[in-house]
């Protein structure tokens, strides 16, 4: 594990004299003015419940941080630089950290699928409003940058967005599995994600190794760019306890059930003893098959960028043995956080704790009800208003910020859903997920709130760790 020495008790003094002087320059209370607690719902019909929010107001006055380096990290260079993103764990506090190709401290602050939207309605109003792609790229880059998001999550079209005047720290999403059943036969659409045979990805085939290193070989095309933070290899893969018997109940002659029976050969085990210990322990087995595939190809053709795995989800949040295996492999651990409106102080700590790995999270939102969206379709919270998502926002990564864990975050998603889009995913049909609607109208009261959080981000770090040392935690 690589360990840093975050700023220095005297380097501190040094940069809070800088965030000082910022001070005197620009006011440093936050613009938005956001709601003490939001009515919260799973989905339009469902209950409203009061939900309380934590917001930066609640905290001492942070002024904005000063200008960090070239990538948007921290404003001073406290490690080596290694010309690529790097994960490392403070030997004072415990604090996990992105170290920046400058050797900045730095977090993740992204944003998902930052595309153009495929409908002719919002083609029209791109020509309107931006008058080219370009100009599209661009002021979109700037809207980001502006609100301090450093970054792009998942599904981004960075092949437009890159050439952006202003540069965004961009990740890139592989789906090795998923493309690989393509190819195979016997996937399906779900809500969210790709469907499988009896929840069974098809990890244990024969053919899955050979065809994730020529899937990889892509990936050389960007091994030597700095701005890259590093790879997905799928999205949302059914890791779940009921693995075991899911492989265990496909075809006698299919790959999977020869896997998990083998492996229940050699545990000496017959399947009518099968314990929990054995379905959570077969997890970290098909884990650590999985991850070793696509890690040793991707590391054959690109030795230099991180790896942030699978995107975990649902269930898979709370089975320890997928963390430990998913920690021996992946150099940060991306996990899409629903259902939760507070982050579970705990659980976080166990993800860490289980890998050896800090946490990215790389989905969560919430949609709001004034948008004028039918709202039905996607896993995010329901609010009243935009100055909800905004407080939503707040609430969600001041916990994140916190954790000592976490080293960045992805808000889902960049555009609304697009009803007129033909061929979507049952879970982006209809919704307010966006920074912008899907004609490209930014919601700024959601904007104020993120940028009031986003250009604070070493500030508030400084305050907590701070307060947590002062405390004796």
């Amino acid at each position: 594990m690589l360990e840093i020495q975050p700023y220095p008790p005297r380097r501190w003094t040094r940069i809070l004299a800088v965030l000082a002087l910022a001070a005197s320059c620009a006011s440093a209370e936050p613009a938005a003015t956001l709601p003490s607690a939001s009515d919260v719902s799973r989905s339009p019909g469902k209950r409203w419940n009061k939900m309380d929010n934590r917001l930066l107001t609640d905290l001492p006055t942070i002024p904005t941080d000063p200008p960090g380096g070239l990538y948007g990290g921290a404003p001073d260079a406290v490690t080596r630089a290694t010309g690529f993103f790097r994960a490392a764990k403070s030997n004072t506090d415990g604090r996990w950290w992105l170290i920046d190709p400058d050797g900045h401290l730095f977090i993740h602050r992204g944003v998902t699928s930052v595309s153009r939207i495929p409908t002719s309605g919002a083609e029209k109003s791109l020509r309107e409003t931006f008058g080219s792609t370009d100009a599209w790229a661009d002021s979109t880059a700037k809207l980001l940058k502006d609100h301090g998001f450093n970054g792009l999550g998942a599904w981004c079209d960075d092949g437009e967005i890159r050439p952006a005047r202003q540069r965004l720290v961009y990740t890139k999403l592989w789906n090795f599995m998923s493309s690989y059943g393509r190819k195979r036969g016997g996937t399906f659409q779900k809500s969210g994600h790709i469907g499988y045979p009896g929840d069974c990805p098809f990890i244990f085939d024969p053919g899955f190794p050979e065809f994730c290193d020529q899937h990889a070989a892509q990936l050389a095309a960007t091994r030597d760019d700095p701005w890259l933070l590093g790879h997905f290899t799928d999205n949302e893969l059914p890791w779940s306890r009921d693995m075991l018997g899911n492989y265990l109940s496909l075809p006698d002659s299919d790959p999977g059930n020869i896997a998990a029976r083998k492996w229940l050969a050699d545990r000496r085990t017959q399947i009518k003893d099968i314990t929990p210990k054995d379905r959570d322990d077969f997890v970290a087995f098909a884990a650590d098959t999985y991850f070793n595939i696509v890690c040793t190809a991707i590391r054959r053709h690109d030795p230099n960028h991180l790896i942030l795995g699978s995107r975990f989800h649902g269930g898979a949040l709370r089975i320890p043995s997928l963390f430990e295996a998913a920690g021996r492999h992946l150099d940060v651990i991306g996990v899409n956080y629903y259902r939760a409106w507070t982050p579970d102080r705990e659980l976080l700590a166990s993800w860490s704790q289980r890998s050896g790995k800090p946490v990215i999270i790389t989905e969560w939102y919430a949609k709001g009800a004034d948008s004028g969206m039918a709202n039905t379709s996607g896993a995010g919270w329901l609010v009243r208003t935009q100055a909800d998502r905004a407080a939503f926002y707040q609430n969600f990564t001041l916990a994140l910020i916190e954790s000592r864990v976490c080293v960045g975050w992805h808000w889902f998603r960049y555009s609304d859903n697009d009803p007129d889009r033909k061929g979507a995913d049952p879970s982006n049909v209809d919704a307010n997920k966006g920074i912008v609607s899907n004609r490209y109208v930014p919601y700024q009261p959601l904007l104020d709130g993120m940028r009031d959080i986003n250009t604070r981000t070493f500030g508030i770090i400084e305050h907590f760790d701070r307060s947590s040392t002062s405390s004796g935690k």
